[in-house]
């Protein structure tokens, strides 16, 4: 399958390119705003070309992978799908949760595989967490805690710490993943969110800091912490259930990392993972589907809700009420 990447971006050269060659995909152009930075990037890791126009990229291309800011995503997603090609985004899909849809429901008119690129649920760590919930390990799940407070590295920050306009934000950027988790491993969307933001002093203009909670059908609770900037906090999940409780560390990553412990009342052991990479898991099963096998890890409709329940959350700290999550009808 021909790529083409739609962004000189960090995490398509640490982690996208490998995977899309991985899986046996040939890259043959990247999009960047900068001629001069899409040439160096395109030099520096093997590209045969670069452009600065959306439709010379499309032109030859079989799918296309977008990691642009935030507000580029709708009309690049828009452009290629009425290119034919199949498209991998990155998180979150788009501004709005109307602009999100109109995306996945263009993508499923035209027959084209849609996916976002959440890559968490790709982990070996998360699927050994939802496999044992499955298996009724932990009996009825009442209750949840995500901690996802990081110190954002300087050389991602940016526009994430300074700039509205283009999704910045630790809302848009940490709370989607955390919400494709969560819904992931209770396989049930959040019905209605409270939350409050702060400003420890790395935003300008977006919120650094968020904490919320969030009710889900099944009664259960979930409590999220997200942060870019907590140095020594660890990430994880917890999920707590009728017969035991799960706790996984330093599994909130990129990489396959980190500890899953379930605790009952036979006692405590833990729980094995495999290692793979999430990133080449996610374009694996995107490529298998583009080619009429099986279906994404995570698809359109996964982005769409994901991105309801930040923007909910991001409203919720706004208003200081309790808001519903607007699924946008899907």
């Amino acid at each position: 399958m021909r790529w083409g990447l739609i962004g000189a971006s960090n995490i398509a050269a640490t982690q996208m390119i490998d995977a899309i060659r991985a899986s046996g995909g040939e890259i043959a152009s990247v999009l960047s705003g900068d001629s001069r930075r899409g040439q160096d990037f395109a030099a520096r890791h093997g590209i045969a070309a670069s452009t600065t126009e959306l439709n010379s990229l499309l032109d030859g291309v079989d799918a296309v992978y977008i990691s642009t800011t935030n507000e580029k995503h709708f009309p690049q997603a828009m452009a290629a799908i009425s290119a034919g090609k199949h498209v991998l985004c990155e998180k979150p899909l788009a501004m709005n949760v109307a602009d999100a849809v109109t995306m996945v429901a263009a993508a499923r008119q035209a027959g084209l595989v849609f996916g976002t690129n959440h890559h968490l649920r790709n982990a070996g760590s998360h699927l050994a967490i939802r496999d044992a919930i499955r298996a009724g390990r932990i009996g009825r799940v009442q209750s949840v805690r995500v901690f996802h407070a990081v110190q954002l590295p300087a050389h991602l920050q940016g526009w994430r710490v300074d700039n509205p306009a283009a999704g910045g934000g630790v809302i848009p950027d940490i709370v989607v993943h955390d919400a494709d988790t969560v819904r992931f491993h209770l396989d049930e969307n959040p019905a209605e969110v409270v939350a409050m933001t702060a400003d420890a002093g790395l935003g300008a203009g977006v919120e650094d800091n968020v904490m919320s909670i969030w009710s889900m059908p099944s009664g259960a609770q979930v409590m999220a912490h997200e942060s870019f900037t907590h140095g020594f906090a660890g990430t994880g999940i917890e999920i707590h259930g009728t017969e035991g409780s799960i706790f996984a560390r330093n599994v909130m990553t990129g990489r396959p990392v980190g500890e899953v412990t379930l605790v009952t009342q036979t006692g405590t052991e833990a729980i094995p993972f495999e290692d793979h990479n999430l990133y080449h898991r996610s374009v694996r099963l995107f490529t298998e589907a583009a080619q009429g096998r099986g279906r994404p890890a995570a698809d359109g409709e996964d982005g769409v809700r994901s991105l309801a329940v930040a923007l909910a959350v991001a409203e919720a700290a706004r208003t200081g009420r309790r808001i519903p999550v607007d699924y946008g009808g899907i």
